[in-house]
């Protein structure tokens, strides 16, 4: 996006702030958002595939970093969730038993947005085996954690063919 000089005018004040809160909106409004989905005991791993995803030029949701002490935790998730271009989710033993997780995928997965599922100490072939997996998450492409650059690789073309197609 290209900001002309004479579409902003920098006043004193609050009129500052709408100023630059309506610039926010539109890069808000333009930012391809990928949900990270994670139990509690992979956030140090969470945190590290939403930075690489903030450094291709996506978004990310990450919980603990975006939700404040005493926020509306649920409804933030929510709130995201809606404008959500796609969901990774991490995908472990753990994680398995973690309601968030669930909740999460199905948002998703209601929303027909891509979902991506990360598998660190479980195989695809442990996974598929595992009774109560629902068929929202055996009929994903699911890639090992070791396999995560191909995910990002892939990431930074839809984001990149995204720009393109806002400045066409």
């Amino acid at each position: 996006m290209e900001l002309k000089s004479q579409s902003i005018r920098l006043y004193a004040g609050s009129n500052l702030y709408i100023i630059f809160q309506s610039y926010r909106e539109c890069i808000e409004q333009m930012a391809h958002r990928v949900f990270v989905s994670h139990s509690g005991e992979d956030t140090w791993v969470a945190k590290q595939i939403a930075k690489e995803i903030e450094s291709l030029g996506a978004e990310s949701f990450l919980d603990e970093a975006q939700i404040a002490i005493g926020g509306d935790f649920e409804d933030e998730i929510l709130k995201f969730l809606e404008q959500a271009n796609e969901l990774i989710v991490l995908i472990t033993p753990w994680a398995l038993d973690r309601p968030y997780v669930w909740a999460e995928l199905g948002a998703a997965w209601g929303r027909k947005i891509p979902i991506v599922a990360l598998l660190h100490g479980i195989s695809a072939e442990q996974l598929q085996q595992k009774p109560g997996i629902p068929v929202l998450l055996k009929r994903r492409n699911l890639i090992h954690l070791n396999d995560v650059p191909q995910y990002f690789q892939e990431l930074g073309v839809r984001i990149a063919t995204e720009i393109e197609d806002r400045q066409a």
